[in-house]
């Protein structure tokens, strides 16, 4: 085994950086000796897991949140672009985590907590393959562009939510910034109609709050968004939400946290391999992945089964 950290300082609102010696004897105490590199821009996280990598390294740790965690997943592959097929840079690499971000919905996924010790030991655990999402969509400007994600995609007003999340300064933990985020976006905001097809099937139009498209249960600072979802099971879960306003986010909250939402009036779920959304308006309707914002419709997220080994 020959493990490398990307860290980001700022998680943990800069506590990683102040704290990093504690983090790094932990890994050693694990799994050894390990060299490690700090992030310094957005996507840097996927260019150093791409150098080590390609420098023998096959144990890549992301140390932060689910968005380093997702910059570290990118840098398994060459960059995505739309219409071609997925490289990988080592397909007999793994990557894991460290939590040490705000939200913590992919560490739920995989029964991490905070716990640095425990969660340092289980980097000796056994690899297995787990599914990862992709998703082509349209960037700024009306271009072409496309990511790879772990844990959700989202499309509507989850796309608010992160903007405020990530624009606070997180103290009042993943949970609480996360709800306030989300009161903030249901404030006033009108569902978005677009036109959905699963596995190339016949187009549906709806009116969505939101469409999660999971890989992963959690969302949100750990809303359970998708109850059946498993990492490994070759297909994303669609929980699809209308109708949710402010009111209901504040009267049926906890069932978006203990997962009873879908037994609610105006949530549908179902399984697919790949969900093509398209805007019915001219207004622009943002789409999010893992947390952090990235363009608006049309989109398309496609199911790579099998693609990443991780270590949990």
């Amino acid at each position: 085994m020959k493990p490398f950290l990307v860290v980001n300082p700022r998680s943990a609102n800069g506590a990683t950086a102040r704290h990093f010696d504690s983090i790094a004897h932990a890994v050693r105490a694990a799994v050894g000796d390990v060299e490690h590199a700090f992030t310094e821009h957005a996507m840097h996280a996927s260019d150093l897991t791409r150098e080590a990598l390609r420098a023998g390294h096959d144990l890549i740790i992301a140390v932060g949140g689910d968005g380093t965690l997702n910059e570290v997943v990118n840098g398994f592959f060459h960059p995505a672009r739309p219409g071609e097929a997925a490289k990988p840079i080592r397909p007999d690499a793994a990557v894991a985590m460290l939590p040490r971000g705000t939200g913590g919905d992919f560490r739920r996924s995989i029964g991490l907590d905070r716990d640095l010790s425990r969660c340092a030991a289980r980097l000796r655990s056994e690899r297995g393959a787990i599914d990862v999402g992709r998703v082509d969509y349209t960037g700024k400007h009306g271009t072409p562009a496309s990511r790879y994600f772990i844990n959700v995609g989202e499309v509507g007003v989850g796309a608010e939510v992160v903007d405020i999340a990530n624009r606070s300064s997180k103290r009042l933990g993943g949970k609480m910034t996360f709800k306030l985020a989300s009161i903030r976006a249901l404030a006033g905001w009108d569902d978005v109609r677009i036109r959905v097809s699963f596995d190339g099937g016949l187009a549906e139009n709806m009116t969505v709050t939101t469409l999660v498209v999971a890989n992963g249960k959690y969302f949100g600072g750990g809303m359970m968004v998708a109850p059946e979802a498993r990492l490994d099971d070759g297909q994303f879960h669609v929980t699809i939400w209308s109708g949710y306003g402010l009111s209901d986010f504040v009267l049926k909250g906890a069932s978006m946290y203990d997962g009873s939402h879908v037994r609610l009036k105006g949530t549908r779920t179902r399984t697919a391999r790949t969900v093509r959304v398209e805007p019915r308006d001219k207004e622009p309707v943002g789409i999010e992945v893992d947390g952090e914002r990235l363009g608006q419709l049309p989109a398309t997220f496609t199911l790579l089964p099998g693609a990443v080994h991780l270590v949990r």
